[in-house]
């Protein structure tokens, strides 16, 4: 059975594999994104920016004592004809989600597998999921403060999430929910079985 190796620090990431009956090892990529979405060379849609970094992300990780699968991933929330990731910053999360109420937008997932069976760089696949997120229109001003001050909406892609505090001021998905959350089990699936393994042999 081949080991897993998950290219992120996404502590939501980590409980989607866990969840699923998946076990990795977590790496911390080493990607500057904002250099590297500015050196893309292609056209910049959500799909292609989170495919990019994705890939970034697991060869970044990449070394020869690795022997197994490794996972890159990554996000970006398209709303209004912009391409979001983390805020980052308090005032920059408060004013996408006065920006989003009452609105919608769409979740990119990307997702990137590399064979690294041997130690020895082989096959890779990538993939991106989406979902177009719901947001509830009843969200006043001083609920937007709170949930930003509990520093949650900084370090994830459109200053959201759904499966902690912020899923209370979402009224609906339509798409696949793990693209929201941070990683498509279903792309997963298909991926590590076109790289020529059995998936359910890693449960």
């Amino acid at each position: 059975m081949p080991t897993l190796y998950l290219a992120s620090t996404s502590p939501a990431r980590k409980q989607i594999l866990q969840d699923l009956g998946l076990r990795a090892m977590v790496l911390a990529p080493d990607v500057d994104e904002e250099r590297a979405v500015t050196a893309m060379t292609e056209e910049r849609t959500p799909e292609a920016v989170a495919l990019h970094l994705a890939k970034l992300k697991a060869e970044s990780v990449l070394d020869p004592s690795l022997d197994g699968l490794v996972i890159g991933g990554d996000s970006v929330f398209h709303f209004e004809g912009q391409n979001y990731g983390k805020p980052l910053q308090p005032t920059v999360a408060k004013q996408r989600w006065l920006e989003m109420v009452g609105k919608n937008g769409t979740l990119f997932s990307g997702l990137w597998v590399i064979d690294h069976s041997g130690g020895k760089v082989g096959s890779a696949a990538g993939e991106v999921s989406q979902a177009s997120v719901h947001f509830a229109d009843s969200i006043d001003e001083h609920d937007i403060d709170a949930y930003v001050a509990t520093g949650e909406p900084l370090q994830v892609a459109g200053a959201f999430t759904l499966d902690a505090r912020g899923g209370a001021l979402i009224d609906r998905i339509e798409g696949d929910p793990h693209a929201v959350v941070g990683m498509s089990g279903a792309s997963l699936r298909r991926l590590i079985t076109a790289l020529g393994h059995r998936y359910s042999d890693l449960w």
